[in-house]
């Protein structure tokens, strides 16, 4: 055991009630901190200054970090930590592995841009960007508990953090961080 995951803990049903269930109370407290002020303006929900800026900046971020992680991960073996990919592809239990990306490619990317790059961007955001950028990023990657994978977890999060401050919004954030995990789940089960 050695208080790794079950290797197949995707294709249980379980797992996706019990994220949804973590999410929705991260998220009732993320709303109470955040009903102190502006509700909409402190989780930056509103339309991108530039899509297009946005787009760029996405795509940027999605090839540097599958750069990094291709030479981060042979050294840390993020994935391997973290225990969520299936050891193999098991067709009878596809509906609940479906289910769980959902929750992953959806559920887990609202939540977190709304933490991170929403609320703890704007708290941070008057010790100047750049202090936000990289507390973000940091505050994310030791949110997700994995000390192999905290270096490409906290460069991730501290790119969404930078893609938020260009185009002051999280929903870009939320797109891209959505599309990282769900290129990520498919690879895990298509390797």
């Amino acid at each position: 055991m050695g208080g790794r995951p079950d290797r197949n803990i995707l294709y249980k049903w379980s797992t996706a009630a019990g994220t949804i269930v973590q999410y929705a109370i991260i998220l009732l407290i993320v709303y109470a901190i955040a009903g102190l002020g502006n509700r909409r303006e402190q989780f930056a929900l509103r339309r991108p200054t530039s899509w297009r800026r946005a787009a760029g900046i996405g795509a940027l971020i999605m090839v540097g970090i599958f750069v990094l992680s291709g030479v981060l991960g042979p050294l840390l073996h993020p994935g391997r930590e973290q225990g969520l990919t299936p050891t193999m592809w098991e067709p009878p239990h596809a509906a609940a592995y479906v289910v769980n990306g959902l929750v992953i490619v959806v559920v887990a990317p609202f939540v977190e841009e709304l933490t991170f790059r929403g609320l703890g961007f704007s708290l941070l955001s008057p010790y100047g960007d750049w202090t936000a950028i990289i507390l973000v990023g940091l505050f994310f990657g030791l949110a997700h508990g994995l000390v192999e994978a905290l270096p490409l977890l906290a460069a991730f999060g501290s790119a969404l953090a930078y893609l938020r401050s260009r185009v002051d919004s999280v929903y870009p954030g939320m797109f891209v961080h959505g599309l990282f995990n769900a290129l990520s789940l498919t690879f895990a089960v298509v390797h």
